[in-house]
């Protein structure tokens, strides 16, 4: 008797997705049938910590519709002998555009002034805009996002700096020595970290007073990179002049008081979530099982 292989999807993807998989085995997205699963598939709202593996044991296979593993006990799953994949590559113009976005819309007020047209206000001479053209952009991470991201700044005639611990040159950007100076020159300064020891609070006090005096801060990346408390202390003195994030500690955001800080702009992790991205995400997850399944024979 042939045993059929149950694929698992276990979170939000294209619609494409169940038909797409469907040739290599039984496709299904009820999360009780885990423990039957030999592949799962998880965005950022499934958590496979060790009681979650520990429940699956069928699984073979693990595959992160997206760039981080944050979500996933990486370690654990390889001592059970689980495969763990990410689709990082299809997210980079998705995230890279939702940064760029960001970076456009908190100093040119689009919400405040969407906000305040629709409440009756007229403050056109409140609302002072300042012009990306001319200015510093300085990328911390310097990877597929990161560059992408200074490409389409140098399109907007910015000059460019970038900070990565392994990376030392770029064809877009000027590769800085250090963090520090990657702050403290740029006009703009945008995440695009892993959560890593390292890099976990890496934008704290610290960090914040090495920052260029009325810069913008972008974060893309991941929400532990940034202590919460010290960015709204850096905005309420003015050494921040805004802070944009589409990511944060939880999903959605716990008592985070960033809610109450001046010269913000939030979105609800949005930057992977475009129809283009979740087309690309359902290829490589088709390709990832297709050598998942070369492997077996």
């Amino acid at each position: 008797m042939v045993t059929i292989m149950l694929i698992l999807i276990s979170d939000k993807f294209d619609e494409s997705m169940p038909k797409a998989l469907s040739r290599f085995g039984e496709v299904t997205n009820d999360q009780k049938r885990a423990p039957e699963a030999e592949i799962i598939l998880v965005r950022s709202k499934t958590k496979c910590t060790k009681e979650y593996i520990d429940a699956s044991p069928k699984c073979k296979l693990i595959i992160r519709g997206g760039v981080g593993l944050d979500n996933i006990d990486v370690p654990y799953a390889k001592t059970k002998g689980i495969i763990v994949k990410n689709t990082g590559e299809a997210s980079t113009v998705a995230v890279a555009e939702m940064a760029f976005a960001l970076m456009i819309a908190l100093p040119n007020h689009i919400a405040k002034a969407d906000a305040s047209m629709r409440e009756g206000k007229w403050l056109k001479s409140e609302l002072e805009r300042t012009e990306l053209y001319g200015k510093t952009l300085g990328i911390l991470g310097m990877g597929r996002i990161g560059t992408a991201l200074a490409i389409r700044a140098k399109a907007f005639k910015m000059n460019v700096l970038a900070w990565h611990p392994d990376v030392f040159f770029s064809d877009f950007a000027e590769i800085t020595e250090s963090i520090e100076e990657t702050v403290g020159k740029s006009d703009y300064v945008s995440m695009h970290m892993p959560k890593l020891s390292d890099t976990k609070g890496i934008v704290n006090k610290n960090l914040l007073s090495k920052f260029k005096k009325g810069a913008y801060l972008i974060n893309t990346g991941r929400g532990e990179c940034v202590i919460e408390e010290d960015v709204v202390e850096a905005l309420k003195s003015g050494q921040l002049a805004g802070f944009a994030t589409d990511v944060w500690y939880s999903d959605p955001p716990v008592n985070s008081p960033l809610m109450n800080a001046p010269n913000t702009l939030f979105a609800p992790h949005i930057g992977s979530s475009t129809k283009e991205n979740m087309g690309r995400i359902c290829t490589m997850a088709e390709m990832i099982i297709a050598d998942y399944v070369k492997t077996k024979k």
